[in-house]
């Protein structure tokens, strides 16, 4: 998942805290894992495996955050 894809899924409260049950509204620190660079005679390429970022609920009181690979798994349907 790209910066604008999880940007995306903040904006349309697409992330679900498994806590409270409210939609994440905060993340941090995204950092994209690299599969695979090539670099040929006048030609590379940068292939991206995935993203790790840090998911924040910010609904008072409720504290949850975590930092995951597996946004998905906080994605609703």
């Amino acid at each position: 998942m790209s910066l604008a894809e999880i940007k995306k899924n903040i904006q349309e409260e697409r992330f679900v805290c498994p806590k409270c049950k409210a939609p994440i509204k905060e993340y941090d620190n995204v950092v994209e894992t690299t599969a695979s660079v090539w670099d040929g005679a006048g030609d590379s390429e940068l292939e991206t495996g995935a993203s790790k970022v840090t998911l924040i609920c910010s609904n008072k009181p409720c504290t949850w955050k975590e930092r995951t690979e597996y946004w998905e798994n906080y994605l609703r349907d």
